[in-house]
């Protein structure tokens, strides 16, 4: 497919593309750092970034004391400034740069922000640095409230706006909103950044000098992943590194790029040479995060007055250019690539399921539960679950009372498990056959299948779900307990139950919270620990092994019946419900980004311990014909099962789908808007034909 339509443009889908620069310094020598500056913008350029950072004085150098006083500096600067702003009108792009400016018989340490050819703005640093290696009230003036009140700010026989209230919006593209402040502006207390992300600001620039000493590369990254996540936006950070002045002082060129807490890039510090450290960062998103945050809203109305700071507007490139994405898109939104980061997540949603259970138990006073084990994913993981709280409260695994419930589908491969994994864990352990009882109810209704016709539909395989709940229901008042919900997050979503009378229902769902891809990871991590003895770990591991099947249907030609085959790849889907119950994103965008990250099998992080057999590609075609099938589950199909949900924990960052919780909506909706959405403006024909099964 032609690659010239919007939908391959980042742009169209809210991204910016931004640069933290890190040129190599010539200290008092303002013309060749702007040679340098030029390279490093033609080359940003060619990168199709927008906004471009460089660090605090970089169009002087930072470390040079008194020479910053001196007037053949100071005017060389001024001449750079024109020069440099002269080369973003040719590259459409923004630059902020760092120099010392004299404005109303003072010095000031600036961010100069240039575009379309011209200087469009200059900030002022607010704190100035006195203590320990710093001196900068020796030269410099800090800015104050009223400095936007004084005589014009007149550089290079231009008005150009100067002060600290000042935004600066690209006219063009939407939500491409940034503010500036200057090193040690963000050690502040209450940095100026806090103020203009308030006013309106989506990314946050710092332009900075700071030296490096041992730890201090940590501290910046602390306070950009906190300060991005604090005012709900994206911060790009970059700081002086070879060729400063190292008199008394180091420096190592520390770039990075934060959005929302999380980094995005991190550039190579003690580099010898100039570079451009590049992400995308997503305005939408962060807007969306703002407006579903009334906390944000509330303070910015409290804090930030609307006439507070002037908004300078400026035009950048267009949302035309195909490209692929620079920043991590993860494959799996429920489950990091990063191993230490999934084994703390797995570490607490384990015991955020387990403590729920434990709450549930001691306030009913229940020592017994009832689960049914199928040898499948989600069951295995609620029994893990239910063995490890009863362990906790000292209580006896007898306790838990276990039952298969084989069907007409039920293969031997699964039930075996079922029966390896009970042994196993020691629990109290039995089998009640269903088929009798389905076979009885198939006849009372009528349905064909009662006189063998192959008939398997949805009132055949919902006979059969039915039955075990209710026969889990009656066990657990015989034996003085509660049923445990094995259903998951994913299924949840996909209306994947039956209502009511079958996997819908039950006392306490451990699993309601959690998506089907971290079940998955869940249940290795608990094998590879041996959290629940070492005779279950061999039988999780073959459970991981065995196809994602209800086992409702007899095998055909040794096929199981395949869950996935008619919902979708729970990958996909997984990664679908991600960004519309945490962002509410436009289906066109979540297209996109999952094309990102699913295109190349070969690209990118995999979770660790993902077997080879799972490292699989889709193009955009598969993506968006599982992703219509989504929509139409996800909001019309599936919201009345949601309404009437058992309780269950919430465990996972993109929320849960309990109508008490998370997500909350009316039953009786069409699909309609956002099935239009995707068709008209994702480039695929064929997205409501082709079936990739």
């Amino acid at each position: 497919m032609a690659q010239t339509h919007p939908f391959f443009s980042p742009a169209t889908h809210g991204f910016v593309r931004v640069a933290a620069a890190t040129p190599v310094v010539h200290p008092a020598d303002p013309k060749a750092n702007a040679d340098e500056h030029i390279r490093l913008i033609e080359q940003a350029a060619e990168q199709g970034v927008d906004l471009i950072v460089f660090p605090e004085l970089s169009l002087s150098g930072y470390a040079l004391d008194d020479l910053l006083m001196q007037e053949a500096l100071l005017d060389e600067v001024d001449r750079q400034i024109a020069r440099l702003a002269e080369v973003t009108a040719d590259a459409a792009i923004a630059v902020v740069a760092g120099a010392p400016i004299r404005h109303a018989e003072r010095l000031y340490n600036c961010a100069v922000v240039m575009a379309e050819g011209r200087v469009i703005g200059v900030v002022p640093k607010t704190y100035l640095p006195n203590y320990r290696e710093y001196y900068e009230k020796r030269w410099f003036s800090p800015a104050s409230a009223d400095a936007s009140c004084g005589p014009p700010f007149i550089l290079n026989d231009e008005e150009v706006p100067f002060g600290t209230d000042l935004l600066f919006e690209a006219d063009n593209r939407p939500g491409f909103c940034f503010g500036v402040e200057i090193c040690e502006d963000f050690w502040a207390p209450l940095p100026p950044s806090t103020r203009q992300a308030m006013a309106g600001a989506r990314i946050l620039c710092n332009l900075s000098a700071s030296n490096i000493v041992i730890g201090k590369a940590d501290e910046r990254a602390l306070l950009c992943a906190s300060q991005s996540a604090r005012s709900l936006s994206a911060y790009v950070f970059s700081a002086s590194g070879w060729g400063e002045s190292t008199t008394d002082l180091a420096w190592d060129g520390q770039s990075l790029i934060h959005e929302l807490g999380a980094q995005l890039a991190e550039g190579e510090r003690f580099a010898l040479t100039p570079h451009l450290t590049i992400a995308d960062v997503d305005v939408a998103r962060i807007g969306d995060d703002r407006l579903r945050n009334g906390t944000f809203a509330d303070c910015a109305r409290a804090e930030v007055s609307p006439s507070s700071f002037d908004t300078v507007l400026f035009s950048t490139r267009e949302a035309s250019a195909a490209a692929d994405l620079i920043r991590p898109v993860d494959r799996f939104p429920f489950v990091p690539d990063d191993p230490a980061r999934l084994d703390r997540d797995c570490y607490e949603a384990f015991n955020i399921q387990v403590q729920g259970l434990m709450k549930r138990m001691t306030a009913t006073g229940s020592k017994t539960v009832v689960i049914g084990i199928s040898g499948g994913l989600d069951s295995t993981h609620a029994l893990l679950v239910a063995c490890r709280a009863f362990d906790r409260l000292e209580l006896p695994r007898t306790g838990i009372r276990a039952w298969t419930l084989p069907g007409f589908g039920t293969s031997e491969g699964t039930k075996a498990n079922a029966w390896a994994l009970m042994k196993a864990l020691g629990v109290t352990a039995a089998e009640l056959d269903i088929r009798p009882a389905a076979e009885r109810m198939l006849a009372d209704i009528g349905h064909p299948a009662a006189n063998g016709e192959p008939v398997h539909d949805i009132t055949y395989e919902n006979v059969q779900a039915g039955l075990r709940t209710d026969y889990l229901f009656r066990l657990a008042n015989q034996h003085d307990g509660f049923v445990i919900g094995t259903g998951d997050l994913s299924e949840l979503a996909l209306g994947w139950a039956t209502y009511g009378v079958g996997d819908h229902m039950s006392h306490y769902g451990v699993n309601s919270g959690v998506a089907k891809t971290l079940i998955r990871h869940l249940i290795r991590w608990v094998a590879d620990r041996e959290l629940v003895g070492a005779e279950a770990t061999p039988v999780l591991k073959a459970i991981l092994d065995t196809e994602i099947s209800p086992e409702l249907v007899p095998a055909k030609d040794g096929q199981i019946q395949s869950t996935e085959a008619t919902v979708g790849p729970y990958a996909l889907n997984d990664f679908f419900l991600f960004h519309f119950s945490r962002y509410g994103m436009a289906p066109s965008k979540v297209a996109f980004l999952a094309w990102q990250a699913w295109k190349d099998a070969g690209s990118g992080h995999w979770p660790s311990g993902t077997p080879d057999a799972e490292k699989v590609e889709y193009d955009l075609e598969t993506i968006v014909f599982w992703l219509r099938k989504f929509l139409v589950r996800f909001f019309q199909a599936s919201q009345f099962k949601r309404s009437a949900l058992p309780n269950g924990p919430k465990v996972v960052t993109g929320g849960s789908l309990s109508p008490r919780g998370d997500w909350r909506a009316p039953s009786d909706v069409s699909a309609r808007v956002w099935l239009d959405e995707l068709d008209a403006n994702v480039p695929v024909r064929t997205a409501s034909t082709k079936d990739p099964t």
